[in-house]
């Protein structure tokens, strides 16, 4: 017969063991975004990239240079059309800015309008400025893992906590083994599918693979989506110090 003693052992140790088991599969998940995000963003990035917004009875394209440095640092300006061209936006810590040269004019962008279309596009103010929020304002979970074209791919959900100020129930990536993000599901606070960002190519840029076209597309509008197209994209380059500051904003000395 075995002990009293020796089986509340075993059953101590059983509960420890299942108490840390899920904490590191959270880490895991959480590991698997932060990842995925560090990989596009790299240590410092340059882009030249072209955004289509798409509509049932018309269609523009805005080529975009986007300079990114850490988790906290980016700026996105509008080279062309010429009636766009000079708009930019500027994240700063946990800041935001945008300029206009029409009014010649910085506005700085309170975090009730991050989720707010940027540029008329399907992509928010967050999503341009690649903010970290989805690390750091969201519980994570391994949902599975699956194969797509001989690839392994993990499928995350990441749901915000309580006092989060984001607009999202949850979100849902799909994230490959090389950290390139295949997809990016936005739920609203019932749970519904409201829109979904899918990688339609990768392709070797600035020493290794990237999503190089990206499509984000509205569920409840299948005929209006807004693509991203990387041109040429380098990582890990070096920046003048001045690079993100509200005086570059307004006067591009690069």
């Amino acid at each position: 017969m075995v002990s009293y003693r020796f089986k509340y052992r075993w059953v101590t140790l059983l509960l420890c063991l299942c108490a840390t088991a899920r904490p590191a599969y959270g880490d895991e998940a959480a590991k698997l975004v932060k990842a995925a995000i560090d990989y596009w963003r790299d240590v410092s990035s340059y882009s030249v990239t072209d955004m289509t917004i798409h509509r049932p009875k018309w269609e523009r394209t805005m080529s975009l240079r986007v300079w990114t440095r850490g988790e906290k640092e980016s700026l996105v300006r509008v080279m062309s059309p010429a009636k766009d061209a000079g708009n930019s936006t500027l994240l700063a810590g946990n800041k935001m800015w945008t300029f206009s040269p029409k009014i010649n004019r910085i506005i700085k962008i309170p975090s009730s309008m991050m989720y707010q279309s940027w540029m008329g596009s399907d992509f928010s103010n967050n999503d341009i400025a690649r903010a970290d929020d989805l690390v750091h304002l969201y519980t994570h979970r391994l949902l599975g893992t699956e194969t797509r074209e001989g690839r392994k791919v993990h499928i995350v959900e990441a749901t915000p906590f309580d006092s989060a100020p984001v607009v999202w129930g949850k979100e849902v990536l799909a994230i490959r083994d090389d950290y390139v993000l295949l997809e990016h599901a936005f739920y609203d606070q019932d749970m519904v599918l409201v829109k979904k960002m899918a990688t339609l190519e990768v392709k070797q840029m600035g020493g290794k693979e990237i999503a190089a076209l990206q499509r984000m597309q509205k569920m409840d509008k299948p005929d209006e989506w807004t693509q991203i197209l990387v041109k040429e994209a380098r990582f890990g380059i070096n920046m003048p110090g001045n690079t993100f500051t509200l005086s570059n904003l307004r006067n591009p000395r690069r």
